[in-house]
């Protein structure tokens, strides 16, 4: 045996007894209508991770009978995710790969998934993104709205007195807001919007994104309850507003000061950091400005 045949054998013995690898948790994205939108990497994965995690295994078989996919299946959904991750996590500390995917879109983005993704973290299981669909994203990109700062808040709360509540906290944002609705209460969203946040505030319902029937309607939150009331609202529904309008200011930043400081209930920097969100102007300003007023002599 020559010496090259020695060494050979040597690494061969040092890899068996090395310690396997962990798995990978694969963060599969899937379509949200279109099945062209399925990227090929997310159909290579797919075929190759040991098993699939997915929210509704019978939703999910349709798509990898589509894609020629025989890959296993198990459920990891809303109500059994905190028990699953636990078995999910231990095969993949063993050395599995696994894919986890939801109905539609990215996984735990007010999907199943967040939970087994955190436990992966604490425990050193590397966790892999695989993008694509995303009804957030895609909303967003056709609505037309001001895109380079946003806030996604997750389903617009069920119960009337939470979903005012909700409204008068975000609708106030000075950028778009971005929220999912279910069809069925689209009308009474639409309503809450306009009595709490103004007939006139522009938004855009975008509705069976990347479907056949898909649909963007743009305009006014009275516009919309009076075109949405005339028919069944069908399908999954992204719901965007349009960022409160500043109101116009027709004080000078000198009687802003003067007014608030007459007030009295609040400290000179206090009163300095609110001009500084009527005038655009830096609370330093303000309160360098506020100084001078209080040094003039007073008639």
């Amino acid at each position: 045996m020559s010496d090259m045949d020695a060494h050979n054998m040597e690494m061969v013995g040092m890899e068996t007894n090395t310690e396997p690898r962990s798995g990978v948790l694969y963060i599969v994205a899937t379509p949200i209508g279109n099945l062209e939108d399925m990227t090929f990497r997310a159909v290579r994965i797919l075929g190759e991770v040991a098993v699939i995690a997915a929210e509704d295994t019978r939703h999910s078989r349709k798509l990898l009978t589509h894609f020629g996919i025989s890959t296993p299946l198990t459920s990891c959904f809303a109500h059994n995710e905190m028990q699953k991750r636990e078995q999910l996590v231990e095969r993949l500390l063993k050395g599995d790969d696994i894919a986890l995917i939801s109905d539609a879109g990215t996984p735990a983005i007010c999907d199943p998934g967040s939970m087994l993704v955190q436990l992966c973290v604490e425990k050193g299981v590397r966790v892999v993104p695989v993008p694509g669909a995303s009804a957030v994203i895609a909303g967003l990109s056709a609505a037309g709205l001001p895109t380079d700062m946003f806030t996604f808040v997750g389903f617009v709360p069920a119960k009337k007195s939470e979903r005012v509540a909700f409204l008068q906290r975000w609708g106030t944002l000075e950028h778009t807001l971005v929220a999912y609705e279910a069809p069925h209460r689209l009308l009474a969203s639409l309503e809450d919007i306009s009595t709490h946040l103004g007939e006139k505030r522009e938004l855009v319902v975008a509705r069976e994104l990347t479907k056949v029937h898909e649909e963007l309607f743009r305009g006014e939150a009275a516009q919309a309850h009076a075109y949405f009331s005339t028919q069944r609202v069908k399908g999954e529904i992204v719901l965007l507003l349009r960022a409160q309008p500043k109101p116009e200011v027709r004080e000078s930043v000198e009687e802003t000061l003067l007014r608030l400081l007459k007030a009295g209930d609040q400290s000179l920097r206090q009163v300095s950091k609110e001009v500084a969100l009527i005038h655009p102007i830096s609370g330093s300003e303000a309160y360098s400005r506020a100084l001078e007023l209080q040094r003039e002599p007073k008639d």
